[in-house]
This record gives structure tokens, sequence and C-alpha cells, in this order.
């Protein structure tokens, strides 16, 4: 892709992103849109609030796991499996 259609991509897709915010940000049906859209966002966040709970539920219990397993074969270990266990997760 050489320069002059990287303009011209960007210059489109400006375009098209500007239209959308005016449609749904100054016009009486955007508005309207935006009003049903809302609600339906809450929910997805907090589906995906719900998704990271048990994703840190599931590492905890896989950590727990390991650490009995490794109990039971002898193989206790004092430092922890991961170099920063209190670090935050990407979600």
């Amino acid at each position: 892709m050489d320069g002059n259609s990287r303009i011209w991509a960007a210059t489109l897709t400006g375009a098209v992103l500007g239209a959308v915010a005016g449609y749904i940000f100054f016009t009486e049906d955007g508005r309207a849109f935006r009003r049903q859209l809302e609600p339906m966002l809450d929910d997805a966040l907090q589906e995906l609030r719900s998704f990271r709970h048990t994703v840190e539920k599931a590492a905890h219990v896989a950590g727990e796991g390991w650490k009995l397993l490794n109990e039971a074969i002898g193989e206790a270990d004092e430092r922890p499996r991961y170099s920063m266990p209190h670090q935050s997760t990407p979600f």
C-alpha cells in the first residue's frame, strides 16, 4: 500500500466515523438508538466483569492445584510459581 492509498483510506475512515458520530449525537433517531444501546453495553460490561472474576478464580484454583500436586510428590517449593504473584491481571 503506497502513501496515497493510505491517505485515502484514512480520509474515508475519518469521514465514516464522523458521519456515524454526527448521526448518533446530533439526530433524534441517533439519540434514540444510543438510549437503546446503553443498557446493552452495561449488560456486556457486567458480563465481562463476571468473566474476569471467573478467570481469576480459575487461576487461583489452578495455582492451589499445582501447590497440592507439588506437595504430594514431595517437591514443595517455598518460592512462588510466578515471579510477581501479586501483579494485576490484563483484564
